[in-house]
């Protein structure tokens, strides 16, 4: 669920990552000066951005590096170190907001997360969130799928991609009315000349764990290789990216 985030990378090469976000926070409706959770904040812009909206804003991560930077950058806003799936509030929030997080969680543990996310909001609270979908750098994976064997590896799918119809009835098992859904494609840029290499080193780092950096580059090389004429266009690199874009209400 965690990994070892390079903040310093992340904030120079992928700040399309909460940058997109922007679009999801426009789904709150609370009352300005209500309480929004941000689960999984990362480095506190998205937290910040929903402040600036007018709401008393927390942030929560598991990563300490990410933590550090926010603290820095938003020292008027509470960044807590903890779990979303075992996260407790002081008070319960009126919504939740998470963007970019629930495909870290593995499929079976998102029962797990969704109530502890309930058991934190209040009644007729809100749920606004947005993180890969069905499909989301298939290009990528499967490729990766396919190279893997060539060297005696199987490439493990480490990341939960799900359609609005597998995941609205969690929500509802969960006590969520769900208001809101859209799956949608996002081609997204990578940035420099190795983009996609620079994706896969930042995002897939699971897979490649315990291989020679010999080989792992080797992987790497091809994939970029053999997916230059699909995914890059007109010289810049662009990962086939599907979001899933929610809006659920606490029962």
């Amino acid at each position: 669920m965690n990994i070892n985030w390079n903040v310093v990378q992340y904030e120079k090469g992928f700040d399309f990552v909460y940058k997109y976000g922007e679009g999801v926070t426009e789904l709150i409706t609370a009352e300005k000066g209500s309480l929004i959770a941000d689960v999984g904040c990362g480095n506190g812009f998205l937290s910040n951005s929903i402040k600036e909206k007018g709401y008393d804003v927390i942030g929560i991560d598991m990563s300490e590096n990410m933590l550090k930077t926010a603290r820095e950058n938003y020292p008027d806003i509470h960044f807590i170190n903890a779990d979303a799936l075992t996260f407790e509030l002081d008070k319960k929030a009126d919504c939740m907001f998470s963007n970019a997080v629930f495909h870290w969680i593995d499929g079976d543990k998102q029962p797990a997360l969704l109530k502890n996310i309930h058991s934190q909001l209040k009644d007729g609270g809100e749920l606004v969130f947005e993180f890969g979908g069905k499909g989301c750098a298939e290009s990528v994976h499967s490729k990766l799928e396919e190279i893997f064997p060539r060297f005696g590896l199987t490439y493990p799918r480490t990341f939960y991609f799900p359609t609005i119809g597998e995941y609205a009835p969690i929500l509802e098992q969960a006590g969520f009315k769900v208001v809101y859904a859209t799956l949608f494609d996002r081609p997204t840029l990578q940035k420099g000349d190795n983009g996609l290499e620079e994706w896969i080193r930042m995002f897939d780092k699971k897979p490649f764990e315990g291989l020679h950096k010999h080989t792992a580059d080797e992987i790497i090389k091809l994939a970029v290789k053999e997916l230059r004429e699909e995914l890059c266009i007109n010289g810049s690199w662009y990962v086939d990216y599907v979001r899933l874009r929610m809006k659920a209400i606490k029962l």
